[in-house]
């Protein structure tokens, strides 16, 4: 129990601060540790994770405000200058491509709880920024919940039993 709780806190984390590597954690854990069981770990992970994407996923849908500093810092007007200039000049392109997928998002729902479900078993595209992605577009609550929990529970149960059946494979 204590590791399945430790693994949690892991993923939470990991879902919060994107440096810390919940892949390399639960990998680590299972080379080195025999008593925990892969569905447990994998379930665990999937909720710490999704946990912490919730925060990402309410933030962007307006359900929670940001703290006053970053919230400040986000949105406080700046006088211009060369450099700003320069930076929206060369972003331009890049921000006109993020609006057009949210639109096409918007229009059509389905499209994007099977991006996310995929995003969330494989990682590709980045499962973080899909996950905001999914705030901006009001993806269902529930559809966030059941698609998120579904593949991240099965890509980390996959990997909790990797050690076990490469050692399996080894002798």
């Amino acid at each position: 129990m204590g590791w399945l709780l430790v693994t949690l806190g892991v993923a939470f984390g990991s879902a919060i601060v994107p440096l810390v590597n919940a892949e390399l954690f639960v990998v680590g854990l299972c080379a080195s540790q025999h008593n925990p069981h892969w569905l447990w770990l994998g379930a665990a992970v999937a909720v710490g994770q999704i946990a912490g994407k919730l925060l990402y996923f309410l933030a962007a849908r307006g359900s929670i405000r940001l703290p006053r500093f970053l919230h400040d810092r986000l949105h406080r007007q700046r006088p211009p200058s060369a450099r700003r200039d320069r930076w929206h000049r060369r972003t331009k392109v890049l921000r006109a491509k993020v609006e057009a997928l949210r639109e096409r998002c918007q229009r059509h729902p389905h499209w994007m709880a099977g991006t996310y479900g995929v995003s969330s078993l494989v990682g590709l595209p980045p499962f973080m920024a899909t996950s905001v992605l999914a705030g901006m577009v009001r993806m269902r609550l529930v559809t966030f919940l059941a698609a998120g929990l579904a593949g991240r529970w099965v890509r980390f149960s996959v990997l909790a039993a990797a050690p076990a059946l490469f050692t399996g494979w080894l002798h």
